[in-house]
């Protein structure tokens, strides 16, 4: 295991592997300050892998006439396509006309707006008449389509922290943070390993609470200082079903309850459908989908598609918890999706701390920046900002193009399936060559444990990635969870025990 400096105290001390932890901890350690990073469970194990997986502006966020969050988020949009090309790629969006509570004209008005916001990064909107054959039903004649950008939300939490770990932060998984209170001197924070149980007591200069949906239990049972925020936790599931039409397009779907539901295409066999918008007041470590969103789901899109979606359709399903800033608003729709940051100092205006409140995926980078320009007071060797203008680790494609890349590695390493190379350049990018390396034939790789997921890239995922189960594996890391038997996962647990026990040293 890294080990943590008990003795020296760091200069950050995060507390969150989500995706608004780790691009603190990034940019945090890019401007020369001293970083640990610790989770409870897994990077990404929360919230950041249980999104929409969207880098978008938010469309719908227009008619609340939040012009400011649509705008950041369509500029950060922008900068995250250069730095992740191999993680972030366009998207078009189709919106069929039927039944919608907005008029045609609305829509048109607020595309263009959408279009005018987004500066021409990528192909601006346009009417779109439909031909057969398409799959949506016979009634629906015309629509729109505009361009977004999707991503692999889980892999985009593990390239932050491999910046942030490149830079000198330390980042722990598995570490609960059970106290953290001032001393004349520092933030002491007491840890306990989750798995061993140990604890450990470090020492930090400033505490930033980025823990998403548990953000008000670091508040009330960790650091125990009152904070004036508060936040409202919003469900939102998604369920996968098996691919409900031809083509790379997606589609956006109206209801006449106002919300919108996307239809993605996803993991070139599937359909990616959601998502949900539920006042939520249970545990935040067992989130399920209901029935009735099951049903909601289901329905939405039968409104629309030729061919009916019924339950027994449904391979898989996930819910997340949006921590959204809690702005006393009376209807969910109509809740700020932005963020909210709050400034805690003691009484000689040191040992700051950061409590992290809302944010979107998209907006993550922006997030962090602000939480460490915030920081700038109390460190007079802090670096500038720079990481609008840096790409991410595996990013730095040549060209900023995917497919020729991905081509250059089907040439280059002809003893592998074209699929396995255009999984690896889509998870890895220029990483691939890290993970492969000194490989020159098939049999370097080891044995495949199932559906291509051979013993050289579960080594590289437990070294480099901070992987540590099965689940972190197939689930996060590589998105083999869809296709892996029970049995399979299984031995690939018995796998990664044995090499637990072995000498290799992961």
């Amino acid at each position: 295991m890294t080990q943590i400096k008990t003795s020296e105290p760091y200069d950050v001390m995060v507390i969150g592997g989500g995706i608004n932890g780790v691009g603190v901890a990034a940019d945090a350690a890019g401007r020369g300050l001293s970083v640990l990073l610790c989770d409870q469970g897994d990077l990404a194990g929360g919230t950041s892998s249980a999104s929409s997986k969207l880098i978008h502006g938010g469309l719908r966020y227009l008619e609340y006439y939040d012009f400011a969050l649509v705008k950041s988020a369509l500029h950060e949009r922008a900068i995250l396509l250069k730095s992740a090309p191999h993680l972030i790629k366009p998207l078009q969006f189709i919106m069929p006309i039927h039944q919608s509570p907005r008029s045609i004209w609305l829509l048109r008005a607020g595309l263009f707006l959408y279009d005018f916001l987004g500066a021409g990064a990528l192909p601006h909107s346009k009417v779109i008449h439909f031909t057969s054959p398409h799959p949506l039903k016979s009634s629906i004649h015309k629509g729109f389509i505009y361009s977004d950008c999707f991503t692999d939300d889980a892999r985009l939490v593990i390239s932050n922290a491999q910046r942030a770990q490149q830079y000198g932060a330390t980042l722990i998984t598995r570490m609960r943070c059970l106290k953290a209170q001032r001393t004349q001197q520092f933030w002491q924070v007491m840890l306990e390993d989750a798995i061993t149980h140990q604890r450990h007591t470090v020492y930090a200069r400033s505490l930033i609470n980025a823990a998403g949906p548990w953000v008000e239990q670091v508040i009330n049972q960790v650091i125990q200082i009152p904070s004036r925020n508060r936040i409202r936790l919003v469900k939102g599931s998604h369920i996968l079903v098996p691919k409900l039409y031809e083509g790379e397009q997606a589609y956006i779907l109206q209801h006449t309850d106002g919300r919108v539901i996307f239809v993605i295409p996803y993991l070139q066999q599937y359909s990616l459908i959601g998502t949900t918008d539920l006042n939520y007041e249970g545990a935040l470590d067992n989130v399920q989908i209901d029935l009735s969103e099951k049903e909601y789901l289901c329905s939405i899109v039968n409104e629309y598609f030729h061919h009916p979606l019924t339950l027994r359709q449904i391979l898989s399903s996930w819910s997340g918890l949006r921590p959204l800033v809690d702005d006393k608003n009376t209807t969910l729709a109509a809740i700020n999706r932005g963020y909210k940051l709050e400034l805690q100092v003691d009484e000689h205006n040191k040992l700051p701390l950061v409590h992290v409140f809302g944010g979107k995926l998209t907006t993550y980078r922006l997030v962090a920046e602000k939480v460490v320009n915030s920081l700038a007071p109390f460190f007079a060797h802090i670096g500038k900002a720079w990481t609008a203008q840096c790409t991410l680790p595996g990013g730095d494609i040549p060209k900023k193009d995917l497919p020729l890349f991905t081509q250059n590695l089907i040439q280059e390493f002809n003893w592998l399936p074209p699929t396995l190379c255009q999984r690896y350049a889509q998870n890895y990018g220029t990483f691939t060559y890290t993970l492969l390396e000194n490989a020159k034939a098939l049999n370097d790789l080891g044995k495949d444990l199932g559906h291509g997921l051979y013993e050289k890239e579960v080594i590289y995922l437990i070294q480099k990635e901070w992987a540590k189960t099965a689940d972190d594996i197939l689930q996060r890391r590589t998105k083999l969870s869809y296709v892996f038997s029970e049995q399979q996962s299984y031995q690939l647990s018995d796998y990664i025990v044995n090499l637990n026990n072995s000498r290799l040293p992961i």
